[in-house]
């Protein structure tokens, strides 16, 4: 009898039935096809090794009670790292980091997970020797289309693209029990990952061989930041700042609270380092934590680590070996007395005991409390809560409560935020009776190319002022993106025009993957235009116009976009990204269809809204260009090459005739003999004044 199968849970139900006897969801309704983009993402590739001659040897409920513990294993390390299981095929296992969501480190997130899966399989044949699972590994990073609405666990495919196809080749080359990875991933990763060099591989399909290296251990625990090997610039007065709130904590006891609020980039994690040195030549001490947007087990997973630290608990040491830890820890701070309370509340928060309850919140808190108490009796002491902008609201909870209640204590409470953190909770900080606010901007200009200099003139390249001018442009402040485009420089060939370093791309891109849907979908078709964009365009592309205006306001809130006071399109606003690379990035999670309509649809604004002169001209010509009308762009291209001719500006007309040249078919040869010519004399204008009045004369 045919069934309808249930979209959301899989269920079969009758052929009549208009819901789901399972799950409740409209049957029979047709779904807008998945949403598609092009992203980077990295892919990991896991296979056992030599499983299918074994499974013939096996009795099907054999192969079934080894594979079913493997596939467990992996998915669960996989999932622990925030990575989505794409497909299972037989004892293959593919899986996707970076999409559906990007967390801007997911090629470090691919490998620490392949580092884990080995480990894990390790396990397994250790605690079952009848299992004897040998697996090889390969993670790979690039482009890819995604469908993001596609349903993995429905058998939908997610992914495609090359990166996929050289992640299969890659795995197929890895030792027996070892992870190979790609260029990209290793270029995205190697200040994390500890790497063997291996020969390049001769993969199947491809014209050259294939760079590659092998992954054998983690250079740093998971969570925790690589510090950044570029000199800090343009902090001292943030740092002053800092110095003396510590110094009246330390001096007057007063527990504070301080939030360093700045965007992705720009020095964050940085500053609270260096920071956290001169609170160390204070006599202080400092521990961190940091939240995570995915992986966390404990809704208090920065603290939890804090904890660890103070403890001598390693990820590593056995459930039974941190809990004794833990304890003993405990008690040596409060006592045998107190500390079993603590300690049992503490292990809980941990970890370390699953089984355990604690009453209420308020018990846990006081336990938080009183250990808290003991420590920094003890010393004066700086707990660090890094990207607290994804932390739980338990968590947040937490801090401000201790900022409030804490008392007569050398203790300093550092958050570091993203803006996003005020977004959600506006009212963070307020009331405390110690509370400073502490934003983190660009670094000025000056700065800014003070940092490319010093990057630069540790390089091959040298420290050439016009090199340094440029990466300060590009990077705009961010010191983050200037050092990962430094190093994109250095490690260039002569003449390579390397794509966006994936760092950048990667962190740009987790930034846009947390908006709301919506804002997202104004700010990737308002890409399309360019840094400078109108409404009017947007108004074209989107099916509520009244709505625009609160999402633009929204994302110039959130300091991604930026009004401008004049517009070069009279009675209509105009708006700037706030930086070039977020513009770039949310361009290219464009798929090249949605290019295209949106290309002509500001090409067609444009056109009715300026007189398609000059600038405009050739700005027009360039958007018919991108929407694949080639005619419409020649035309308009030419318009303001010659216009540029006529004015002398012939620099720019010969770069307009040379766009025009790489539109013309190779058999319009007439049109292209004339461009040519055209393109000769401008040149020779530019270069040779003689020559263009020779040409000129010879003309007529």
């Amino acid at each position: 009898m045919p069934v309808l199968v249930c979209a959301t849970c899989g269920q079969e139900n009758p052929e009549v039935a208009r819901f789901c006897l399972a799950c409740g969801a409209a049957l029979g309704v047709d779904e807008a096809a998945p949403q598609e983009e092009r992203r980077f993402i990295s892919v990991l590739f896991v296979d056992l090794v030599g499983f299918t001659a074994r499974a013939e040897r096996l009795d099907p409920e054999d192969v079934r009670a080894i594979l079913t513990p493997y596939h467990e294993t992996v998915r669960r390390e996989i999932e622990s790292f925030g990575g989505v299981v794409e497909k299972f095929v037989g004892d293959a296992v593919m899986s996707v980091f970076g999409a559906p969501t990007a967390y801007g480190d997911d090629a470090e997130r691919a490998v620490r997970a392949a580092l884990a899966v080995r480990d894990s399989v390790r396990e397994l044949n250790n605690g079952d020797a009848r299992l004897d699972l040998q697996i090889r590994l390969a993670v790979n990073t690039g482009e890819a289309l995604v469908s993001l609405g596609a349903r993995p666990s429905m058998g939908e495919s997610m992914v495609a693209g090359d990166v996929v196809n050289t992640a299969s080749r890659l795995q197929a080359a890895a030792p027996v029990n070892g992870i190979i990875v790609g260029k990209e991933t290793y270029a995205s990763t190697r200040d994390a990952i500890k790497y063997e060099p291996t020969p390049a591989i001769e993969a199947k399909g491809k014209a050259a061989v294939v760079p590659a290296w092998i992954a054998s251990s983690a250079l740093v625990p998971a969570g925790e930041r690589t510090v950044s090997r570029a000199p800090l610039v343009g902090r001292g007065r943030e740092l002053g700042v800092l110095q003396g709130i510590w110094e009246r904590v330390a001096d007057e006891r007063t527990p504070t609270l301080v939030t360093i609020v700045g965007e992705p980039g720009v020095g964050k994690t940085r500053l609270g380092i260096e920071f956290g040195r001169v609170v160390g030549e204070l006599g202080g001490r400092s521990v961190r934590g940091r939240s995570l947007p995915y992986r966390d087990s404990s809704a208090y997973g920065a603290f939890a680590a804090q904890v660890k630290q103070f403890c001598g608990v390693f990820e590593s040491d056995p459930i039974e070996v941190g809990l004794q830890k833990l304890r003993d820890a405990v008690s040596t701070l409060l006592g045998p007395s107190e500390s079993a309370d603590v300690a049992g509340h503490l292990a809980i928060l941990l970890g370390l005991d699953r089984e355990g309850s604690v009453a209420d919140r308020e018990t846990l808190f006081f336990s938080v409390r009183r250990f808290i108490e003991a420590v920094a009796g003890d010393r004066p002491t700086m707990l660090v809560f890094e990207d607290v902008h994804w932390a739980d609201r338990s968590l947040l909870d937490l801090v401000e409560l201790l900022a409030a209640r804490l008392r007569d204590l050398p203790i300093l409470l550092l958050a570091l935020a993203r803006p996003e953190l005020l977004d959600a909770r506006p009212g963070w900080g307020g009331g405390l009776p110690a509370y400073t606010a502490l934003p983190l901007e660009q670094l000025k200009e000056s700065e800014a190319r003070e940092l490319a200099s010093q990057l630069l003139s540790t390089s091959e390249n040298g420290g050439r002022a016009e090199q340094a001018a440029l990466l300060a442009e590009t990077g705009e402040g961010n010191p983050l993106f200037i050092e990962q485009l430094a190093a994109t420089l250095s490690e260039a060939s002569p003449g390579d025009d390397s794509a966006l370093p994936t760092t950048i791309r990667g962190i740009v891109a987790a930034r846009l993957d947390a908006l709301p849907a919506a804002e997202r979908t104004v700010l990737l078709d308002a890409a399309v235009g360019g840094k400078v964009f109108w409404r009017g365009a947007l108004e074209r592309m989107t099916e509520d116009p009244e709505g625009l205006s609160e999402l633009l306001g929204a994302l110039e809130r959130r300091d991604l976009i930026r009004r401008q006071a004049v517009s070069s399109i009279e009675g209509d606003q105009q708006f700037i990204f706030k930086h070039v690379l977020i513009r770039d990035v949310a361009y290219d999670l464009l798929p090249r269809a949605r290019r295209r309509e949106r290309h002509a649809q500001v090409a067609q604004f444009i056109e009715e809204a300026t007189s398609v002169i000059g600038e405009a001209a050739a700005a027009l010509g360039r958007q018919w260009r991108d929407a694949g009308e080639h005619e419409r762009a020649i035309e308009h291209l030419m318009t303001a090459a010659e216009e540029a001719e006529r004015g002398w500006a012939k620099d720019r007309a010969v770069a307009l005739y040379r766009e025009v040249i790489e539109l013309l078919p190779e058999e319009d040869t007439e049109r292209r003999s004339v461009v040519k010519r055209r393109l000769a004399i401008a040149h020779a204008a530019a270069f040779h004044s003689l020559d263009v009045r020779l040409l000129q004369l010879d003309e007529d």
